[in-house]
């Protein structure tokens, strides 16, 4: 057999995630086949300004926490802290069993820690010279 790999376009790619969908459910749980949703969030200040906000996607039984962002001005004032908290109650109404997010070595990996995340894998020079960390939080889903 003969083939061609090419740059998908837009539409070729929808097909693709559409064909992996399809497989996929075969491997899944019923109860969990629909579970799929963006679920983003911003901190603003009183007149609208966004301080921080979240960007994640509820998927089958976790939360995938792709985007976490505050204010250079605002780092340590709890605002990262309070996004990680609302997207932990979420999770939990859910019925999610734990959240996954990554993060590099310049970014936030001890903020993580202190907000109980357990770090699972680390790549080495991702990019160059730094460390890019992925960690997981068991969460207790609500009865």
């Amino acid at each position: 057999m003969s083939a061609e790999i090419t740059y998908g376009s837009k539409e070729e790619s929808e097909y693709v995630k559409r064909k992996l969908i399809e497989y996929n459910h075969g491997h899944v749980p019923d109860e969990l086949k629909n579970n799929y949703e963006e679920i983003n969030l911003t901190i603003k200040d009183d007149e609208g300004k966004i301080l921080g906000g979240l960007l994640s996607v509820f998927c089958w039984n976790w939360i995938e926490v792709d985007i976490l962002w505050v204010d250079q001005a605002l780092r340590g004032t709890g605002l990262g802290s309070q996004l990680l908290s609302q997207i932990e109650k979420i999770a939990k109404e859910k019925k999610c069993t734990f959240i996954k997010l990554n993060t590099f070595s310049f970014q936030a990996p001890e903020f993580y820690k202190k907000n109980g995340y357990k770090e699972v894998a680390v790549f080495e020079d991702a990019p160059l010279g730094s460390k890019h960390y992925y960690f997981r939080k068991d969460i207790s889903p609500l009865a």
